[in-house]
């Protein structure tokens, strides 16, 4: 009788995965399966060129008999994956009833925000279960901005103020609580300000997320609860970035919610790129320099346009279009200024003890440079222009310290606090 009873490894696991991603990842696993074979094809290929034996119809592909073996590999691979997907999706609707599921797991929705990071444009062109839709979210649920009933309803009682905070890259809306501090409610508490949180999918381009947010906020604003007064867009990392990015849409698009933007608050952005993600490119270049690694390269290359975005802090289309995001390490992007009429405010980290040079030449708090986060550039004309007293360095600072930081949250209320003769509690 033992052997019935319920596992608490099994009780755990049930509690983080449902059986719609067992479907999911089996897709991820074909993908991954067959990218395997062609970096083995690859490699057999180099050996083969190295004695004069002829290539396939592909530079990595092989030719004749072994490359009818690979092909035959790859077509068994599909198949399998394609019959199996099918058997599961025949099946879930018996067995996965979203009602079993009131509440997901913070652990499930911590790795499926890392995973949309990681992979999120491949998971949305190969429309995997796991992709992660972009969301306005109010105490933790979504807003149905297509159902104006129930979005009242959820904002009720709203503020004239609205706040909205961007996480950044691999991270979701849960994450902005941090060791039990949450910048938007100490926000929301101190200057009666309501707040929104934005869910996306970080491994889109970076103006991609910029140009849905900025529709997304036209229709939240004209479903607002009480005449909207202000807005206030907080952007952590790349959030930032996104938060610049439906500025612009908004602007090009005459979206009526540009004009009651007050505030722009950006909490360790890498406005001009971030070291790791040039480093990951610097990897490429090496890989790809010998036949022998070159099929190895594309292990490198399975990173997302997200993360790409942060060689050089994309915001914009033309940043990053008609180019391979993998051939190049020059930056191409045109200056974009800070939006107008807008009060701008930035806050960068550094991880070292105090002002002086080695916090300058420093990686900042760890992921992205002091200058970047603080808008400075060696070419004036890509310099952002941050009115006096609207820049703070705060130091001994990791990134993601920045989210539970009291300097920092003292700092945002400071910033945001209206004109008065006595201070806010």
């Amino acid at each position: 009788m033992d052997t019935l009873k319920p596992k608490p490894g099994r009780d755990a696991l049930l509690r983080h995965v449902r059986p719609s991603d067992l479907q999911a990842a089996l897709r991820l696993a074909t993908q991954a399966t067959t990218e395997v074979i062609g970096i083995a094809e690859g490699v057999h290929q180099a050996v083969r060129a190295r004695l004069g034996l002829p290539a396939g119809a592909a530079p990595q592909r092989t030719a004749g008999l072994t490359g009818q073996i690979y092909q035959g590999i790859r077509g068994v691979t599909q198949l399998v994956g394609h019959g199996l997907d099918s058997a599961l999706a025949s099946l879930l609707p018996l067995v996965d009833d979203p009602a079993h599921h009131p509440a997901p797991s913070p652990a499930r929705e911590a790795v499926l925000a890392a995973l949309n990071g990681v992979l999120g444009d491949r998971l949305l062109e190969t429309a995997n279960p796991l992709v992660q839709p972009m969301e306005l979210r109010h105490k933790g649920q979504r807003l149905p901005l297509d159902r104006p009933a129930w979005l009242q309803e959820r904002l009720a009682p709203a503020s004239p103020h609205l706040l909205v905070l961007l996480h950044g890259l691999c991270m979701n809306d849960t994450q902005w609580l941090r060791h039990g501090h949450d910048h938007g409610a100490f926000l929301a508490q101190a200057l009666g300000a309501t707040p929104v949180y934005l869910r996306y999918n970080s491994g889109l381009h970076t103006s991609t997320n910029g140009r849905d947010l900025a529709r997304q906020l036209a229709s939240l604003a004209l479903q607002w609860p009480v005449p909207l007064e202000s807005i206030t867009l907080i952007g952590h990392s790349m959030g930032g970035l996104v938060a610049r990015a439906a500025c612009e849409e908004a602007a090009h698009a005459g979206l009526s919610w540009r004009s009651k933007l007050k505030h722009l608050i950006f909490l360790g952005t890498p406005h001009h790129g971030a070291p790791l993600e040039r480093a990951g490119h610097g990897v490429d270049v090496l890989l790809a320099a010998t036949p022998f690694t070159a099929p190895f390269a594309r292990l490198g290359q399975l990173r997302s346009a997200g993360i790409t975005d942060l060689r050089h802090g994309h915001v914009r289309d033309a940043d990053w279009a008609g180019r391979e995001r993998f051939d190049s390490a020059l930056d191409h992007r045109e200056p974009l200024p800070l939006p107008e009429g807008v009060a701008c405010f930035t806050v960068a980290a550094t991880l070292a003890p105090q002002r002086g040079l080695l916090a300058e030449r420093l990686n900042g708090d760890g992921l992205v440079p002091l200058r970047s986060a603080l808008g400075q550039h060696d070419e004036p004309r890509r310099r952002l222009v941050f009115a006096r007293g609207s820049q703070r360095t705060v130091y001994r600072t990791g990134h993601l310290e920045l989210l539970s930081s009291p300097v920092v949250a003292q700092q945002l209320l400071q910033w945001l606090a209206p004109p008065s003769d006595e201070p806010i509690d």
